[in-house]
């Protein structure tokens, strides 16, 4: 047993669920904020009570996590925080440019590409993967996507007699509640994986006994963890995913957040590692063919498309020379030279991207074809 480098692998796991909060928080409330049915900073505040509260509510796909996608006698701790780092990395990378990017196959990616680092690709259960990840991966946009689009017609089907002002008013109250269950849901599907990789790491570590499930405080944390995340606010996805796929009106959203956290709530009970952002953008597109007359726009949905492809390789190949670094250098050291690596690199990210900031007050300017307004380039905005 290495307790050092377990801490540093938990200190890593909950800094990964910090950026999967704010990295993800438009899923929930991007909608809802695009047409003002919740204020911004309220929203977020909202969304990271309901994760939090998300978090206790099932630990089904943090099994998966934990023992269903790579073989757990081959994993070591420096395997597990390679592939953290893998996850964060990517997850860093997408907020910056506002690419509503999936979180949990980043860190999935990570996982994997460190483990073929350490064992070869014999220590991946390719089936686990294939079954639990990819498909999953293809078939949650298309789903809520068609749910999202029917809901819509629906709605509009159903309330075309209804002055405009009248429905949208309503449909702003009922966005509160649909997006709620949508913050709800990412807390039970999202925050179980930070808890499987912990649970993972405490394997390795030989704390646990492969197959245990996560200990109390492991929930906890990870819960505290990525509701922080989400009230901190990623407000440079919730930008492009609010107004950069459709102008969305208040039917839509509720009808794209009601699709979204159905489908993610049926996920998690089967304990299917499902991208809650590829979810939401399906039925945020949905919405769109839905409504007659709606704007898509099938660039900025291909952009983030390509960057859904390269999440798994590309957070593979940094798990993959985070492990080759830690492990060329050894030991304790080697995680830490890793780990002092990964907290420049994301300092310099953060300052960066202070020089161009979107936040509460310029979240729901007017779609220019950039994620970053025109106002944020002249003078800077406090967060």
């Amino acid at each position: 047993m290495n307790d050092g480098v377990l801490v540093l692998v938990v200190m890593t796991a909950l800094a990964f669920d910090f950026t999967n909060g704010f990295h993800d928080t438009g899923n929930a409330m991007a909608t809802s904020i695009a047409t003002g049915a919740l204020p911004p900073k309220i929203a977020v505040a909202l969304s990271g009570a309901l994760n939090l509260v998300g978090a206790f509510l099932s630990l089904s796909v943090a099994a998966t996590i934990a023992s269903g996608l790579v073989n757990t006698h081959l994993v070591t701790l420096t395997v597990v925080f390679a592939g953290l780092v893998g996850g964060i990395t990517w997850n860093l990378l997408t907020w910056f440019f506002g690419i509503p990017s999936s979180s949990s196959h980043a860190l999935i990616g990570g996982v994997i590409g460190a483990t073929m680092a350490a064992a070869g690709s014999h220590g991946v259960k390719w089936h686990g993967v294939v079954s639990k990840v990819i498909i999953p991966a293809g078939l949650s946009p298309v789903i809520a996507g068609l749910i999202a689009t029917c809901g819509t017609y629906l709605v509009y089907r159903l309330s075309r007699n209804v002055p405009d002002g009248t429905r949208n008013h309503g449909f702003r109250i009922g966005q509160i509640g649909s997006a709620s269950l949508v913050s709800l849901a990412h807390g039970t599907n999202d925050a179980q994986k930070t808890m499987g990789v912990i649970t993972l790491a405490l394997i390795a570590n030989g704390t646990l006994n492969s197959g245990d499930q996560a200990p109390f405080w492991v929930i906890l944390s990870c819960a505290i963890a990525i509701s922080a995340g989400t009230y901190l606010g990623g407000w440079r996805v919730i930008r492009t995913l609010g107004k950069g796929l459709v102008e969305i009106d208040s039917p839509q959203g509720m009808a794209a957040e009601s699709s979204s956290a159905a489908t993610i709530l049926l996920s998690s009970h089967f304990g299917y590692s499902l991208s809650t952002t590829h979810v939401a953008t399906g039925s945020i597109l949905g919405t769109g063919l839905g409504r007659k007359g709606a704007e898509v726009r099938w660039g900025v949905a291909g952009r983030m498309a390509t960057a859904w492809l390269l999440t798994l390789p590309a957070a593979g190949l940094v798990g993959a020379i985070c492990y080759w670094i830690a492990d060329g250098i050894g030991g304790t050291a080697g995680v830490v030279v890793v780990f002092a690596i990964l907290v420049i690199a994301s300092v310099a990210l953060y300052l960066q991207a202070r020089k161009t900031p979107v936040s509460h007050h310029n979240v729901n300017a007017e779609w220019d074809g950039t994620v970053v307004p025109a106002d944020a380039k002249k003078e800077p905005i406090a967060a």
